[in-house]
């Protein structure tokens, strides 16, 4: 037994989340979404087994899911920077709304009950379902991206809400982009690089968030250091880096090289169900 588990439950965790690595890169390449939303649920089942209590599991798997993502979305962005597809522009505008959103969510990410960060997620994933299974051209909002306000006020909540559900900022920004026109391929190397800028400050902000966590719980191994740092777990993060950086560009080289469409169902289909178990969740508490 080791932390209240037994050899082969371990195993098991250890394999599940080395898997969950490999597909999380892939798919940081392929979307730009820095992996979050396959990681948050995988992580929230393996703490789950591992006895992390439902009042910290969430913002747990939160965290972890950001500092996972750092590396992920480093290297994903450094691959479509070379191939010269990520707009440079819409970074200098977003990156200080998007700072500020991420500070604001680190600092509700302290105080928030868990049922909150379930709810972003669920009405985050729906929404980038509908929107992946059902694309229609004719869901546009302009022509080409606003300009002044309104555009640092998209920012600050990509950079806000990202915080609160665990992802990159890949989600939102692809939907904002492609919304208003903007190709495909290019929505998605932009995104890689908005994941650099909230995953480093976001990872940050959830060690800080869970300071109190491992006192509150000293009975639970998964939040006491070296295991965890605040809301990182140190264990799932070592486990799931490696691959999701062997994978990352593997990714990109599908994302550029064949049609999207059946991968963006796939994917869409994925939140559907992940969302319906965080629903299940909030309605049974488990």
């Amino acid at each position: 037994m080791i932390a209240g588990l037994d050899i082969r439950d371990i195993v098991e965790l250890a394999l599940l989340l080395i898997a969950t690595g490999a597909l999380s890169g892939f798919l940081a390449g392929v979307f730009g979404i820095g992996g979050g939303a396959i990681l948050v649920p995988v992580f929230y089942e393996c703490f789950r087994i591992a006895g992390v209590p439902l009042e910290v599991r969430m913002p747990l798997c939160v965290g972890t899911s950001l500092a996972v993502i750092i590396p992920t979305s480093i290297r994903s962005f450094q691959a479509h920077y070379k191939r010269g597809a990520v707009d440079m522009a819409i970074l200098r505008v977003w990156r200080l709304p998007i700072l500020i959103g991420v500070i604001a969510g680190s600092v509700v990410a302290r105080f928030a009950p868990e049922r909150l960060f379930k709810i972003v997620f669920v009405a985050v994933a729906w929404s980038a379902a509908v929107r992946l299974i059902f694309a229609r051209e004719i869901w546009k909002l302009g022509d080409d991206l606003p300009k002044g306000g309104l555009m640092r006020v998209y920012g600050f909540c990509v950079g806000i809400l990202s915080t609160l559900m665990g992802i990159g900022g890949g989600l939102f920004s692809n939907l904002l982009m492609t919304f208003y026109s903007r190709p495909i391929h290019q929505a998605v190397a932009t995104s890689s690089a908005l994941a650099v800028l909230i995953s480093i400050p976001g990872a940050l902000g959830y060690i800080y968030a869970g300071r109190p966590a491992a006192a509150n719980y000293p009975a639970v191994a998964a939040l006491q250091v070296p295991f965890a740092l605040g809301y990182v777990s140190l264990i799932g993060a070592v486990l799931v880096m490696p691959m999701s950086l062997v994978t990352a560009p593997l990714g990109v080289r599908a994302a550029h090289a064949m049609s999207k469409r059946a991968l963006e169902m796939a994917f869409g289909c994925y939140l559907l169900i992940v969302g319906s178990r965080f629903v299940l969740s909030l309605v049974g508490g488990l």
